[in-house]
């Protein structure tokens, strides 16, 4: 952030939109490769309005999709990077657990992409970690390099390296208006800023961000509850906080799956979530009506009841979180199809913290007209058809 006496400066190499923690391993990159850099942000920080905020994540190197799981391992140095640089503990390594049918294509895919062939059955896992009960027939893949990433404290330290390499960090200033051109104007709340070169990483607001530059993505921002569950009897149900992580792939009863985190948020409390939710706007996310359905609980409620049994079947802590989803559930990281000097990093999904590091690389590159780092072809925004609507 700039102290108040100092003089707002208005020209940067580069601009970047969203202060979460895509936008700031963006900003990151950037000041690292020298390049000036202006990092904007609507809210005043640290703030919990967006995707980016929470005690926990989970990271992992079993991944379905070759594309993702082959930039892990450099997300994984990445962040061990970041570690050394501010001398933070970032990453509790707890191992994970895939659970599904046997023989489904995506838990197949984890188990190739950790390059294991051991698959635990139901005695095999409650053995391991007593808390789990897997249902009959069912098995579970346990990638041993996944942990949990301290989220909160992970976006603080990205973002002091990049102010540490001279970039300048302003919060609380919304932006009104972006004005493309070869070099591109945006004026927030509080100033007027130019820059050759512009990143918009807004998270669920990007979309109105792209509809001024003529770009109708398909991003639906969704309400998204954050669940902690008691145990019945502390310390009993073996999910204490050095129990492992764990996602559902292929359930029935949960089409898009079921993921958690053992008890290191709040003590005693495991943190089990939905990956879906509600459509939102994200100016009104915080206004849900009371009384209003939460068909997610119940479905999380029946799943701990079936699966999590040392656990209570309600709810004690329930928190809100932002994700931004596309179609396909694939991250859009592009330059604008008309303004190359506009790069758009977008649609998260729900399964991007843990890519940050990665991702503000290759926004990075795309930004400095260098060819980037990984195929770029599943980012596309091309992939999605008729999204230039209007001549500018």
């Amino acid at each position: 952030m700039a102290a108040p006496s100092q003089p707002q400066k208005s020209t940067y190499d580069a601009i970047v939109i969203g202060a979460g923690i895509q936008g700031s391993f963006t900003a990151y990159h950037l000041a690292q490769r020298h390049k000036d850099t202006l990092l904007l942000e609507q809210f005043l920080l640290p703030h919990s309005r967006g995707s980016s905020h929470g005690q926990s994540r989970i990271i992992r190197s079993a991944y379905p999709q070759e594309y993702y799981s082959r930039m892990m391992p450099e997300a994984f140095r990445l962040w061990q990077q970041l570690e050394a640089e501010t001398g933070t503990t970032l990453y509790r390594q707890t191992g994970l657990v895939v659970l599904g049918p046997p023989g489904e294509p995506e838990l197949e895919a984890c188990r190739r992409s950790l390059g294991v062939e051991e698959v635990l059955d139901a005695a095999a896992l409650a053995q391991r970690f007593p808390g789990f009960r897997l249902q009959a027939g069912q098995v579970a893949v346990l990638d041993s390099t996944a942990g949990v990433l301290f989220a909160d404290q992970a976006l603080r330290a990205a973002q002091e390296v990049f102010r540490r390499h001279g970039g300048t960090l302003r919060d609380g200033e919304k932006v009104l208006r972006i004005e493309p051109g070869p070099t591109v104007t945006v004026t927030t709340t509080a100033g007027v800023y130019r820059a050759p070169r512009l990143i918009i990483t807004a998270g669920a607001w990007t979309g109105a961000f792209v509809e001024q530059l003529g770009l109708r993505l398909p991003l639906q921002p969704l309400r998204i509850d954050v669940c902690y569950w008691r145990e019945k009897q502390p310390g009993s149900a073996g999910l204490g906080s050095v129990s492992p992580c764990f996602l559902t792939l292929g359930l029935s009863q949960a089409p898009h799956g079921i993921y958690g985190l053992p008890s290191i948020e709040y003590p005693g409390l495991m943190k089990v979530c939905h990956h879906h939710g509600s459509p939102t706007d994200p100016e009104k996310r915080d206004q849900a009506p009371s009384g209003t359905p939460r068909p997610d609980i119940a479905t999380l409620s029946s799943f701990i009841s079936s699966y999590l049994p040392g656990l209570e079947t309600q709810p004690a802590v329930i928190e809100t979180c932002l994700y931004t989803n596309t179609p396909d559930e694939d991250f859009i990281l592009d330059r604008h199809p008309k303004f190359s000097n506009i790069v758009i990093g977008a649609g998260f999904s729900g399964h991007g913290f843990k890519l940050a590091p990665v991702v503000g690389k290759l926004l990075c590159e795309l930004s400095l007209g260098e060819e980037p780092s990984y195929n770029m072809a599943h980012f596309a925004i091309t992939r999605f058809p008729g999204v230039l609507v209007a001549a500018l």
